[in-house]
């Protein structure tokens, strides 16, 4: 006993060394990137500030700042964002030489289209997404900095606006180039290859999950519906990711709308997921189990592989082969014969699933390179807008936030007001697009800025005065910089990660460093005040102009795409396309906190839409009787049970004609349609009969 405690003590201390030594080096493992990505961070900084010191610029803090802003952990995020923050930068600094020609000698004429120009801006961010709506913002608050920087105390705007507006924009340029180049030659990115691999996974999930439900149909009844809605929320998520890649690749930008039409074949995949699964529901255990079958023999082998282990792999390594494969079953599914409309049903929205599949593969096949990609021709862009009213909030809250800090200006000639305002439109612009996150987006960036306007302080005023070379000097700001840049690579809190941007924003800016560095401290704590005021009246303004509730924005959303709906049933030539790209903006513009059903909700809005038009189309051709006009007008007054009631007489009228009738085929697809309507009229009755009025 003894003898054995000892070793077992020394046995104990030894697996705890080893425990201690493996979770050292998970963790060593772990923060490895986000320190690397620190000190890219900082160097990038430094190298801007050094090349615009070396041009002797005026304010080269302004290059310093902009390499830190656009610096960002992924490679395809940051030239993305240097790029839209060029055009940004452009626009802004044009605008505000408008400004200026336009009113020379009138201060309030000034100051009023300035507050109209920064509105302008927050109502384009927030109608744009992603990097261009941060193209937006910055050509909102680039104005107001230039202007802060010409108004002076009086608030006139000054002659030199344009030479201002040259050197800020070539200051700003060059802090993009710089942050370009340290990121480029240090990092090879791997955007590309992540939105590869989700868009495997997404498709090899919802491949599986259909191919399953089909050899489960008439034995058991498992309800899919919340696999598909968690699946149809990441979907939504892709949009960011999609475009990271782009800023990583030429090539992809110029193909931008094979990627973009790969997610909406992934919706379109969905939808017919979702068709096939309503069906399968309501019929007898014996036919849906036929039908289901039939449809699995028709199906590749490649598919009916997707639930076997290693299955994403193989597509990624082909896609260009599994696309010529799910092309080879919609034409065998298109000539399957089908005696029922139900079989029909199954045999179209399984064609729907695959041509869904077929856009994801294309955007794969490019995102892998694969060779014989033959790319299909580009779409011209459209802007959809899936609700005009948050933007139109955005902007009302913007001009009423700078109007305020001018107006204050004005009445008590505040000498620094004018970075009062620029400050004000920054938080505005800057935090808007972020809707229900904008308040506490705006009071964590607000606290950044305070944090930064401190360290910058110490630094400025304790270690600066000390040191006389610029590697000393880059140095000392190193010591702030490189754990910022871990901080945002390694945090995943937005809250956190706003403080830190904003810390990134303002920090090269507090310290105003030059070839001469001045060190006013009197300076320095008006300058901090006005920065500090400006950003607590932006954030103060999400307060008092809150944005749209998530609850109140999904109503809205929903109540748009039935009214539009309503609208598609009596119009005479609808547009697939142009119905399909509006329901899908407005599926990725669904808040988070919205539930599982008001998504199904709008999925069966746009499927019932899609079958209008088929039917449509194929009344153009031969004609389907009064009974469809009488359904689509029940229709578009928002009478989902009149509705039914006459599909259900046009389906009996159809199913009445003899094998011989030269129309039998198209009228059994027309049946097909008109079930697929009517079982989503009937699984939401509530939300297609009532609504959610706007």
């Amino acid at each position: 006993m003894t003898t054995s405690s000892p070793r077992a003590v020394h046995s104990l201390l030894q697996l705890i060394q080893i425990f201690d030594a493996q979770r050292l080096a998970v963790a060593m493992r772990a923060a490895g990137p986000p320190l690397f990505f620190g000190l890219r961070l900082w160097a990038s900084v430094c190298l801007a500030l050094y090349v615009a010191f070396r041009l002797e610029l005026d304010n080269p803090f302004w290059a310093g700042t902009s390499a830190a802003v656009v610096c960002q952990p992924q490679l395809g995020a940051s030239l993305r964002k240097g790029w839209f923050r060029m055009i940004g930068t452009l626009v802004g600094a044009v605008m505000s030489v408008l400004l200026t020609a336009c009113f020379p000698q009138n201060r309030i004429a000034f100051l009023a289209a300035l507050a109209l120009w920064i509105a302008a801006c927050a109502f384009a961010s927030t109608t744009l997404r992603n990097f261009a709506s941060y193209s937006a913002s910055l050509a909102g608050y680039t104005t107001a900095i230039i202007a802060a920087d010409t108004l002076g105390a009086t608030g006139g705007p000054q002659a030199d606006v344009f030479m201002l507006a040259v050197t800020r924009a070539s200051e700003i340029c060059i802090g993009i180039a710089c942050a370009g180049v340290v990121l480029a030659g240090t990092d090879l990115g791997g955007a590309r290859q992540r939105l590869a691999t989700s868009f495997v996974d997404l498709a090899a999930e919802i491949a599986a999950g259909f191919i399953s439900m089909l050899a489960l149909a008439g034995r058991q009844r498992p309800d899919t519906r919340s696999q598909r809605r968690a699946l149809l929320g990441r979907v939504v998520a892709l949009d960011p990711a999609v475009d990271r890649a782009l800023g990583e690749s030429s090539q992809l930008r110029y193909h931008a709308p094979v990627l973009r039409m790969a997610v909406h074949g992934l919706f379109r995949a969905l939808d017919g997921w979702r068709g096939v699964a309503a069906h399968l529901t309501r019929l007898a255990d014996d036919t849906a189990r036929q039908g289901a079958e039939t449809i699995l023999r028709s199906l590749p082998g490649e598919l009916r592989s997707a639930l076997q282990a290693g299955a994403p792999s193989r597509w990624m390594a082909d896609p260009i082969a599994l696309r010529g494969v799910c092309q080879k079953a919609i034409l065998t599914l298109l000539s399957l014969p089908t005696g029922t409309p139900s079989l029909r049903l199954f045999a179209e929205q399984t064609i729907k699933l695959l041509t869904g599949m077929v856009q994801v593969l294309d955007g794969l096949a490019l995102l892998v390179d694969a060779p014989g990609l033959a790319l299909p021709s580009h779409r011209r862009f459209r802007l959809m807008v899936p609700d005009w009213l948050p933007s139109l909030v955005n902007a009302g809250r913007a001009i009423v936030a700078v109007g305020a800090v001018e107006l204050f200006w004005i009445v008590t000639a505040w000498p620094d007001g004018a970075t009062a305002i620029a400050f004000t439109a920054i938080v505005v612009l800057l935090l808007s697009p972020r809707k229900d996150l904008a308040y506490l987006g705006a009071l964590a960036f607000t606290i950044g800025i305070a944090v930064a306007v401190l360290c910058a302080a110490i630094i400025k005023f304790a270690v600066l005065p000390g040191l006389e070379t610029f590697p000393a000097f880059c140095m000392a700001i190193g010591l702030l910089l490189i754990p910022l840049g871990f901080g945002l690579a390694h945090s995943r809190q937005r809250a956190v990660l706003a403080a830190l941007s904003a810390m990134a924003f303002i920090f090269v800016i507090a310290l105003q460093p030059t070839n001469q560095m001045s060190y006013d401290t009197l300076q320095f704590y008006n300058f901090a005040q006005a920065v500090l005021i400006g950003c607590g009246v932006g954030a103060l303004s999400f307060r008092l102009l809150p944005p749209l509730p998530p609850a109140l924005r999904t109503r809205r959303l929903l109540a748009l795409s039935l009214r539009d709906l309503r609208c598609l049933a009596i119009d005479p030539l609808p547009s697939l396309v142009a119905w399909e790209g509006r329901n899908y903006s407005r599926l990725a513009a669904m808040p988070d906190k919205t539930e599982p059903l008001q998504r199904a909700q709008l999925l069966a809005t746009l499927s019932v839409g899609t079958e209008i038009i088929q039917l449509r189309q194929m009344s153009a051709r031969t004609s389907l009787g009064p009974e469809l006009d009488a359904a689509l007008t029940a229709l578009a007054r928002g009478n989902g049970g009149e509705t039914r009631l006459q599909l259900a007489q046009l389906e009996h009228r159809l199913a009445a004609l003899s094998d011989a009738d030269p129309g039998v085929h198209r009228a059994l697809r027309a049946r097909a349609n008109i079930v697929v309507i009517s079982e989503a009229l009937a699984e939401h009755a509530v939300y297609f009969d009532a609504g959610a009025p706007v």
